[in-house]
């Protein structure tokens, strides 16, 4: 069974981030990066199938350089080799751009299953693993908890709102987004660090896999939010104030 997992390198979670110049994206230069933490779980999920049923996990990743440390981090967990599409202008690419360099570089591979995350931690779209799905003309489902190995396919957990879960059956190969929690994420042995050095790690420039950089969603520019500050005195009985500030509270302020 080969798994192929797609992950993304970013800032860690409290990394402070501050707007680049251009006001076209983040000041990248005094930032930490880390393994975005829904790919763990994608990376985990495949790392128990290949326990149970044997076979191959295969990471890919784009990005500059320095993706090459979280590819080896995915290595040192398990992962028995990696793809590292080297693409500085990752930033500038929007999802749609992100899946065709992703979605060129498994083909090739021709998997049974392939993984991601259900988002990014940077900027949570939660559209990526979805366009893959449909550049590689696979079956997809999303907000996945549990696969299964089946003899006709896969069968998987899937988390609905309000508690509810569902249970539906695919056939293979597929791609799936998992959901983060699921299970327990692992951490890198010591032999693990050491297994990794020796493992593949092929780069491939993003230019030869023939994938088009050209957006679907043009950003024009970053910027902060404006804080704002405003006083609402309600009035009536006390039932009409409380119905009137839940009201607020969902359809304003959207906390409920």
């Amino acid at each position: 069974m080969k798994i192929i997992v797609a992950i993304k390198q970013v800032p860690e979670r409290d990394a402070p981030v501050s707007i680049a110049p251009d006001a076209k994206g983040i000041e990248e230069r005094e930032l930490q990066f880390a393994m975005n933490e829904p790919d763990a779980y994608a990376l985990e999920e495949a790392l128990q199938l290949k326990e149970k049923h044997s076979g191959e996990v295969v990471v890919v990743s784009a990005g500059p350089e320095r993706v090459g440390s979280t590819i080896r981090e995915a290595l040192a967990k398990g992962a028995d080799r990696g793809i590292h599409i080297l693409c500085d202008d990752l930033a500038r690419r929007d999802a749609l751009g992100v899946a065709r360099l992703l979605a060129a570089a498994i083909q090739p591979e021709t998997p049974d299953l392939v993984l991601t995350g259900l988002q990014s931690e940077d900027l949570g779209l939660g559209q990526t693993g979805v366009i893959v799905a449909e550049l590689l003309n696979l079956p997809h489902a999303s907000l996945i908890l549990q696969v299964e190995k089946t003899d006709s396919g896969i069968k998987v957990k899937r988390e609905l709102e309000e508690g509810w879960f569902q249970s539906i059956d695919l056939p293979a190969p597929a791609v799936l987004t998992i959901q983060s929690g699921g299970t327990k994420l692992r951490y890198a042995t010591l032999m693990g660090i050491k297994r990794a050095k020796t493992k593949e790690l092929r780069q491939i420039n993003a230019a030869e896999l023939g994938a088009s950089a050209a957006p679907a969603v043009a950003l024009e520019q970053i910027t902060l939010p404006k804080k704002q500050k405003s006083t609402q005195m309600l009035t009536g009985s006390p039932k009409e104030v409380a119905t009137a500030l839940v009201e607020k509270l969902k359809f304003e302020a959207r906390v409920l």
